[in-house]
């Protein structure tokens, strides 16, 4: 019989690390923790080690060392594998099916996304802003009053958008900058947490599913940036009743927090991996310690679980 004195019993009242001003949670709980855009985009306030931390300068310097042996370059290649013409209600347009793969090895991860012209041109517009010297060669399919679904020009998009995307994700600062990052996953994520939102898990687990390794793939330089979505899919496992899928996606939540105690999702994420890890028989002490520790660093009122901050992305 569990006691109250367990993380895994209705009546446990464990000490908490949470967020003093909900208001400002939910203000920064608006999307993922992307880089902000800039020339290189390697800098976030939730990312590293807080000022205040305790890690010695020791501490700190290996944990740097770990973080860039982490960093392990990937090339995608890009392809505009498909296109077709869709009519709406009030409007007519072209959806491009464009496949994202890895090259140099199988990926059985490709990724497979659906964009307008219009989504291309709200990009090309996006990075004119950021990026103006640095994009000003990379052409861009003009748009036409006339002859836009006759398929040779449609034809001649589909290149010219494969050659585009490739052009981009070849300059360092583009392919890392937000605005590069949301063109190919906040759709698919956005849909994701709104599935998640209105209970859909199967649905909303399915995108992730697809999505979060491309994700992986294009924040190799930033690995927390994943955390939101990993942390939907333990919610959604958790929901479904599964809790070993729950804890194997909550412990690559939080191989990403490492030394990120300041960032919104850390405490959440361990109070939950700790009810997961007892009810499953596994070792919740160690997650219990470093939540403890993590209270007398970071002192803090009680602020959203881990599902309430889910529901609160891409809204």
């Amino acid at each position: 019989m569990a006691s109250a004195k367990h993380p895994g019993s209705p009546g446990w009242t464990g000490r908490t690390a949470r967020s003093p001003a909900g208001a400002k949670q939910e203000a920064t709980a608006a999307g993922p923790d992307l880089p902000s855009p800039g020339p290189e985009g390697d800098s976030d306030g939730d990312g590293s080690p807080s000022p205040n931390s305790s890690m010695t300068t020791r501490e700190l310097q290996e944990y740097w060392r770990n973080e860039k042996g982490c960093w392990k370059p990937v090339k995608l290649l890009f392809e505009i594998a498909s296109a077709r013409i869709e009519e709406r209600k009030f409007c007519k347009f072209v959806m491009y099916q464009v496949v994202v793969i890895q090259t140099g090895s199988f990926d059985s991860d490709k990724a497979v996304l659906g964009r307008r012209y219009s989504d291309f041109q709200a990009l090309q517009k996006s990075l004119l802003k950021t990026f103006p010297e640095e994009i000003e060669d990379v052409p861009f399919p003009r748009k036409h009053l006339v002859g836009n679904f006759t398929q040779e020009m449609i034809l001649e998009r589909k290149l010219a958008f494969k050659e585009y995307l490739s052009l981009l994700y070849s300059i360092r600062c583009v392919r890392r900058s937000r605005e590069f990052i949301d063109f190919l996953t906040r759709p698919e994520l956005k849909e994701a947490f709104g599935c998640l939102r209105a209970g859909q898990y199967t649905k909303a687990l399915d995108i992730l599913l697809h999505v979060v390794p491309l994700q992986q793939k294009l924040t190799g330089h930033w690995p927390v940036a994943v955390v939101p979505a990993l942390c939907a899919m333990l919610v959604c496992h958790r929901e479904l009743e599964r809790p070993l899928e729950a804890f194997a996606a909550g412990e690559r939540a939080l191989e990403r927090l490492h030394a990120r105690e300041g960032h919104r999702y850390y405490a959440p994420l361990l109070e939950a991996m700790i009810r997961l890890a007892y009810a499953l028989g596994k070792d919740f002490v160690s997650l219990q310690e470093r939540l403890e520790d993590c209270q007398l660093r970071r002192p803090t009122a009680r602020g959203f679980t881990l599902k309430e901050l889910a529901v609160r992305e891409y809204l």
